[in-house]
């Protein structure tokens, strides 16, 4: 289920403190950066904040403001890179692509801003300016190494290991599996019959259980 970008709030600790993660769901914090700006889509960035980047998300908390803050799950980050082009953007960032249950083309638009609050549903870009440039590799290996501990679900995995069957299905399954065993049986038939082994108890039991 795509989700998307999101408030966050949930923080711990005095000053700009640190995100609340789900621990119980195996969840840890893998790196910290400070002196980090976020640009949503194609608004002002936010003032800067700190960079929480853990095994299942990418957390940004305002360090001026303890209300502000925004998370977005690997599975909804469709795409990272490390960008340099001062024709794309100004400062050198890590720029993510998000996926959302919007419509492409209500993304993005001229109403992803609504009576001044800014609808996080429509966001499709964010930009994630370090005030050290130097730890923009750092960041996207982090990135990588994270995004590659929550691969996207794969359905056609799902219905290969599912092991839940009517009993039509393990019917016809057992049936597939008894043919050739029948068919080695018939070919063993026409073994003793050529040694004269047919009439022999032994041979004659096993032909017996294939009806042969």
């Amino acid at each position: 289920m795509v989700v998307g970008l999101r408030n966050f709030t949930e923080r711990v600790g005095d000053g700009a403190g640190q995100p609340v993660l789900n621990a119980d769901n195996g969840e840890e914090l893998m790196h910290v950066e400070s002196g980090v700006a976020i640009v949503l889509g194609n608004h002002p960035p936010e003032s800067p904040g700190t960079l929480f980047i853990s095994t299942k998300q990418v957390i940004w908390l305002s360090d001026v403001d303890r209300a502000k803050g925004y998370a977005v799950d690997f599975l909804s980050v469709s795409l990272h890179a490390v960008s340099r082009d001062p024709e794309a953007y100004s400062s050198p960032c890590i720029y993510t692509q998000i996926e959302t249950e919007e419509n492409d083309a209500d993304s993005e638009g001229s109403d992803s801003e609504c009576d001044g609050t800014l609808d996080l549903s429509k966001i499709t870009e964010m930009r994630l300016v370090p005030s050290d440039p130097s730890q923009l590799e750092t960041l996207f290996e982090m990135f990588c190494g994270c995004a590659e501990l929550n691969p996207e679900p794969n359905d056609e995995e799902e219905e290969e290991h599912n092991w839940i069957f009517s009993a039509d299905q393990m019917e016809d399954d057992a049936t597939d599996l008894y043919r050739p065993i029948q068919d080695l049986a018939v070919y063993a038939k026409e073994y003793f019959l050529s040694i004269d082994l047919y009439k022999d108890p032994t041979a004659e039991n096993f032909l017996n259980e294939f009806n042969v």
